[in-house]
């Protein structure tokens, strides 16, 4: 049986996390910079809102958040995980 220093390992795990190669992770400014291509993947996602609803939103966060907790009747925690995981969804590139 061969054993590894602590250090070793320390010294591996962050070899291995600086090789692996980055996830592209989708993050708001992206989809605010393209509001007008996420639409339609909001629209999906959130049927309630209206095309106008939404093109009122520009792509700001806060806005498309009030507009999901007044159309659903959904806490603010709630609607804010909503969007996470509908940005989790969307494609990266």
């Amino acid at each position: 049986m061969r054993f590894i220093s602590l250090s070793t390992k320390v010294e591996i795990g962050l070899l291995r996390a600086t090789h692996q190669p980055k996830e592209d992770v989708m993050n708001w400014d992206m989809i605010q910079g393209n509001w007008k291509q996420f639409q339609g993947k909001a629209k999906q996602k959130w049927g309630k809102l209206t095309d106008d609803d939404l093109t009122r939103v520009e792509g700001k966060r806060t806005e498309l958040l009030g507009l999901i907790q007044s159309r659903y009747g959904h806490a603010k925690e709630v609607a804010d995980r909503e969007i996470d995981n509908w940005m989790k969804d969307l494609p990266s590139k």
